[in-house]
């Protein structure tokens, strides 16, 4: 079965659009990709395992490797083996504008779909499901939110965790003091070197860093989920035939069980450049996400 006819299939069967990926004419990224016989993928640099640099400063992970797949029925599609792939770095504060304006073509990291994001820019189905917890020093004491009443903790700035642990401390009056830092491997030094005393993430991103750090023995994640964060591939808003290609290839991956390898692959195996294994087995909210894909917000 042609890829044009398993994207029509795979999207009926998850209550998308029934409209051909491709219609006769191509419009917005597909167009794009043709025209300039390029195609931008938008990474991370520190978001382990989902989009971040090996020891030789290539971007690798979960979110690449699915990016990957999509780039490669891209090049079947438009019948053009010899498309080029640019790589551009991003970051929790400029991700969403440089899709916005047409820099990158997918952003393939860690990013959150939620509803107010989805004001600016689109979502693939959800790929990975986690929440905010807290990063802390084993020796720290602390084990839940209302711990922290009083103490400095670090955020990454534009992030889903930043807004989240503020919320709560405003609703609870615990009078936190804020250090913000660009990126995760920056909050996760500023609690290193004592400058704060947690880091609030994705629960999953922090396994990643501890399983990364000089001393994983020293770290410990803590806490409630704070948060709810739905994991998605990130493309430009009204873009109807770029989103319904791209959730044609995911949820074929999904149904065909190359997804569930490719989590065995970077969540359950060594990854580099360690070759630390975050053996964070799938949730039942996960694996219920690849039965029925869906591209909901939080």
């Amino acid at each position: 079965m042609k890829l044009i006819h398993r994207i029509v299939v795979a999207a009926a069967a998850v209550a998308f659009t029934a409209a051909p990926a491709l219609a006769a004419e191509l419009a917005g990224t597909l167009k794009k990709i043709r025209d300039t016989g390029t195609i931008v993928i938008g990474h991370r640099e520190a978001s382990i395992p989902f989009s971040y640099l090996d020891d030789q400063q290539k971007p690798i992970g979960y979110s690449m490797d699915i990016c990957a797949r999509i780039v490669e029925e891209v090049k079947k599609e438009l019948k053009m083996p010899n498309l080029q792939v640019k790589y551009n770095p991003v970051t929790s504060q400029t991700r969403i504008p440089l899709m916005a304006n047409g820099t990158i073509d997918l952003e393939c990291g860690s990013t959150t779909n939620t509803t107010e994001r989805q004001k600016q820019v689109a979502f693939a189905v959800t790929t990975f499901i986690t929440g905010t917890k807290l990063l802390v020093k084993k020796d720290s004491g602390i084990k839940s939110v209302d711990d922290l009443k009083g103490k400095t903790v670090v955020v990454t700035q534009g992030t889903t965790n930043e807004r989240a642990v503020k919320q709560i401390n405003d609703e609870k009056k615990l009078g936190i003091r804020f250090l913000h830092a660009k990126d995760h491997a920056e909050s996760f030094l500023t609690v290193e070197t004592g400058r704060a005393v947690a880091f609030p993430m994705d629960h999953i991103l922090l396994y990643g860093l501890i399983a990364n750090s000089k001393n994983p023995a020293e770290w410990d994640v803590v806490g409630e989920f704070l948060s709810f964060d739905p994991y998605a591939i990130m493309l430009r808003k009204d873009d109807p035939q770029w989103k319904q290609f791209v959730d044609g290839v995911i949820v074929g991956m999904m149904k065909s069980g190359e997804l569930e390898k490719l989590y065995t692959k970077w969540f359950l195996s060594p990854i580099p450049p360690k070759n630390a294994i975050l053996n964070v087995p799938m949730t039942p909210q996960l694996v219920e996400q690849f039965r029925n894909p869906n591209d909901k917000g939080a």
